[in-house]
């Protein structure tokens, strides 16, 4: 360790210890040439295992640094790399964590949050519209320094990354858990803007609720759970910030800055106030009446012509010759009305269904079109959430859309949020509400199945998936559903034998289990889509025979694992 008094480097006097980590040692020092007071991080090669590596980590931190310029972001000046240490020279920044403010003060205030979180969606801004964009992937409270001025400044750049386009994903896995996005323990694509975007979310909320995301149970309940008198819109960007798929947070963080901007224009309250406005102004007097008379027929006739231009947008879009207009012409109508459910419905079905593959490329449109604002600072979802029975339908038909359509490989993961909504939707058919439960529940195992639990224990066992997945395909599904559901059902069993046979086994399903599955699913295909005739037959032809071949290769698949199985038992 440096010692207090110390001149480092001819010019860098150590005058006291500031802190420590696990790794490091920070002082504070003073030029005494220039009279001007920096920081030292020292790293001591003796005291880190692997120092190669961590040096080398530092030297990409520090280069990394000092291509930035923002008031948010410290200035490195030198680094000195000595026989026994590696120190860093940066910008002294005289305050105190916000996680040191968070245990000495407990949950902040709503307006402080906010202030705090526009300083640093303004610098996560700035990261990300450098070329390459640099993603800084560990923001939470320890990482923010608060100075005496109020303002913040985000520290320790150790696991920032720049964002490179041909990547199909990072090269480690880092972030602190809890904050961390779903996509930076690996295996679904690059970090990229929308991650910063997750972990301020969940920064926010532990500064709101005095509840840390990284202890046990490692989830994020709505705000307004522990503080009932917090912000209905702030609730709702922190929920949309910290959505598990990229695809339904904000955006960008300018798309988020706007949202924290005008929160209150979401927030409940805000709009009770409005309403409340609205009935003094209509008070009751002749003039009064009088006025309110002319303004309902205005907004009649006004409604008339908006029904009228958003009949003309659908028109317009069944007419196009191309795609892109078509698709346009749906976002018209929507703009125009978002809270009415044609055109949503339309543009699905028609407009990205019409070849019946739903494209990573339609489903970033569609959630596009969600997320945008209007001119009352709400989002379309928002607006259209208020059609309960509209929305209803469209999560339905988006869920089925998902789940039957989807091109990439987490389709039925993209699926769960719509059919959860869809299954316990009373304007929808009981048909309908059972099917969209059945593939609920099937679609959750996909989210957690393979997955460890916060203990490091399996989260879901191959036994109760199994037992799952044949209570669903009980019975002729063809009569109480549909022979398309039925079919989803028989083939989700049988790819599940072909390729999970040996965890089935591992989890205790016995071998007469699974072949008795493969004989009933042959059963019902000669037995329940007979009543289809020849031309419902015709359409679902090559499914069944497909449907057919993965029997016969579920057949192999489980005879492997169990003929393994016993012969390894006889070697023993």
């Amino acid at each position: 360790m440096l010692e207090i008094g110390a001149l480092v480097d001819g010019k860098y006097r150590i005058l006291r210890k500031c802190g420590q980590g696990g790794m490091s040692v920070v002082y504070m020092a003073v030029n005494e040439r220039a009279n001007k007071t920096w920081a030292i991080k020292e790293v001591r090669k003796d005291g880190v295992q692997d120092f190669e590596v961590v040096k080398q980590g530092l030297i990409m931190e520090t280069d990394l640094l000092k291509r930035l310029q923002h008031p948010h972001l410290p200035c490195i000046v030198d680094v000195i790399d000595q026989e026994g240490t590696f120190l860093i020279v940066m910008d002294y920044i005289e305050g105190q964590t916000l996680g040191d403010v968070l245990d000495q003060e407990g949950p902040q205030s709503q307006e402080r949050v906010l202030d705090w979180a526009r300083q640093l969606c303004d610098v996560l801004c700035y990261l990300h519209s450098r070329r390459p964009a640099i993603i800084y992937r560990d923001m939470k409270p320890s990482n923010v320094m608060l100075k005496p001025d109020g303002n913040v400044v985000l520290l320790d750049f150790g696991t920032a990354r720049e964002y490179k386009e041909t990547k199909a994903g990072d090269t480690r896995c880092l972030g602190t858990r809890g904050y961390a996005a779903p996509e930076q323990y690996g295996g679904q694509g690059q970090t990229d803007a929308r991650t910063d975007l997750f972990c301020l979310g969940a920064a926010m909320y532990h500064l709101l609720t005095g509840h840390n995301p990284s202890e046990p149970p490692y989830e994020m309940y709505p705000i307004r759970h522990w503080r009932p008198e917090l912000s209905s819109g702030l609730e709702e960007i922190i929920l949309t910030c910290t959505q598990s798929n990229p695809d339904y947070r904000y955006q960008s963080g300018e798309e988020l800055l706007y949202a924290l901007d005008n929160y209150w224009k979401i927030d409940q309250t805000y709009r009770r106030r409005q309403k409340a406005h609205l009935k003094l102004f209509l008070m009751p007097s002749v003039l009064s009446l009088s006025l309110a008379l002319c303004a309902v027929g205005a907004y009649g006739k006004r409604q008339h012509m908006m029904n009228s231009s958003y009949d003309a947008y659908l028109m317009a879009a069944k007419n196009s010759t191309g795609k892109a207009d078509e698709v346009d012409n749906y976002k018209k109508a929507i703009q125009l009305d978002p809270a009415r459910k044609d055109a949503y419905l339309e543009l699905l079905q028609e407009g990205f269904l019409d070849d019946q593959i739903f494209t990573m490329e339609e489903s970033e449109e569609l959630r596009r079109i969600l997320i945008t604002y209007g001119s009352n600072g709400k989002t379309n979802e928002a607006e259209f959430f208020q059609n309960k029975e509209g929305y209803e339908e469209f999560a339905y038909e988006a869920g089925i859309a998902y789940y039957y359509k989807f091109e990439e490989k987490n389709s039925k993961k993209n699926a769960r949020g719509y059919l959860g909504i869809a299954a316990e939707a009373q304007s929808l058919t009981p048909v309908q509400r059972e099917r969209a439960r059945r593939l609920w529940v099937i679609a959750g195992y996909y989210a957690r199945i393979g997955i460890p639990d916060a203990a490091g224990d399996a989260s879901v066992s191959c036994r109760d998936y199994w037992e799952d997945l044949v209570e669903l395909s009980k019975g002729n599904l063809v009569e109480a559903d549909n022979a398309r559901t039925a079919l989803v059902m028989y083939e989700e069993l049988a790819s599940q034998m072909v390729s999970r046979a040996g965890d089935f086994r591992r989890d205790g399903v016995s071998r007469e289990e699974l072949e008795e599955q493969v004989y009933h699913i042959r059963q019902h295909l000669e037995t329940d889509f007979s009543s289809l005739g020849g031309e419902g037959m015709g359409e679902l032809a090559r499914e069944i025979g497909e449907l057919k071949e993965a029997l016969d290769q579920a057949e192999r698949m489980i005879c492997s694992a169990y003929e393994g199985s016993r012969q390894d038992a006889v070697q023993e």
